[in-house]
């Protein structure tokens, strides 16, 4: 079975009218930005270096969410991301504590407990055959815990040589952005021409059938959900070079389990597996950032921020779900 073969479920014509539709999203989310600044006399917000400055403000949630995008496509989740997160953040800046030589052993033991993390959620939902929902649930728990147990505020700090993640630019634009593009690229080439990616579109469209083609389904599962965590450290580390530091609550407060979910929802990847892939999740995280502009921009309460949202996830899980049946049939 070759890299092609098995991609096949992706790249039907279902993964075509998923990514298209997210595509229209985008577009229309553009035009509405774009019709609201001007109404409102705000064009100066039409700038290339606003629309840089709004994907800016979600590096975090897009660097999440190209890692919930893998469990996803096996079918799984991970609800533990957002913990994980304030963990990377602050256990980077409590070892770094302001040292740049200790910049490196930071990141590796970061990397390595991003690592386990997601090796520990693997296996669990696999070996176990514990609900992705609960076993992820409960690693974000302790998580939870060991932080509120060992941290209560803002630890150690982060030298101003590893600021530059954040703050740096290069060629007129953000360190922050290429890195994400490269992560994207990276992320795109794996599942379109690896064995791996093939696996992992092969599982997340029936298991079963993966298992019988000889596919050792439990390891790309597992694999799958390393990936997610170690997507989710090195959002920590991002956290931790804006920020300057690291606390308990960082990951939290940005909510990034549920709306990294649900960013590659609308960005086309079925919650069922199989279908989607990383750029329609970076078109997603481009609308959920549009829209908060679009609200910020149009005065929109809080409150009914939320509620608009929410319709709009669940408008788009529903349209999803019709186009999925409609192919089946």
């Amino acid at each position: 079975m070759t890299t092609r073969d098995a991609t096949a479920p992706g790249k039907g014509s279902g993964f075509s009218l998923a990514r298209h539709a997210s595509i229209v999203l985008l577009v229309l989310a553009f035009v509405l930005y774009g019709a609201i600044a001007v109404f409102t006399e705000q064009t100066a917000y039409l700038s290339v270096d606003n629309l840089l400055s709004i994907l800016g403000r979600s590096i975090a949630l897009a660097i999440t969410a190209i890692g919930q995008t893998f469990v996803i496509l096996v079918a799984s989740i991970d609800l533990s991301v957002a913990n994980l997160i304030s963990v990377s953040a602050v256990l980077a800046s409590f070892v770094m504590s302001g040292d740049p030589g200790m910049m490196v052993p930071a990141i590796l033991l970061v990397l390595a407990v991003g690592a386990l993390v997601g090796l520990i959620n693997g296996l669990v939902i696999t070996r176990l055959e514990v609900n992705p929902l609960i076993a992820t649930l409960g690693m974000a728990l302790i998580l939870q815990g060991l932080l509120s147990a060992a941290f209560t505020n803002f630890a150690g700090s982060v030298p101003e040589e590893f600021q530059f993640f954040a703050y740096g630019q290069y060629l007129g634009v953000p360190v922050s952005l290429w890195f994400l593009g490269v992560l994207t690229v990276v992320a795109w080439v794996m599942l379109r021409w690896t064995r791996m990616g093939a696996n992992i579109y092969s599982v997340g469209g029936n298991a079963n059938a993966a298992r019988l083609a000889g596919i050792r389904t439990e390891r790309v599962i597992i694999g799958a959900h390393i990936l997610c965590s170690l997507c989710a450290t090195v959002a920590g580390l991002y956290l931790a070079s804006r920020l300057r530091s690291g606390a308990p609550w960082i990951g939290r407060d940005g909510v990034y389990d549920l709306e990294s979910i649900a960013v590659v929802v609308i960005g086309g990847t079925i919650l069922a597996g199989g279908r989607g892939g990383v750029w329609g999740t970076l078109a997603g995280v481009m609308i959920f950032s549009l829209i908060d502009s679009i609200f910020n921009l149009a005065g929109v309460d809080a409150f009914a921020k939320q509620i608009i949202r929410g319709i709009i996830i669940v408008a788009a899980v529903a349209f999803y779900a019709m186009r999925s049946k409609e192919l089946v049939a």
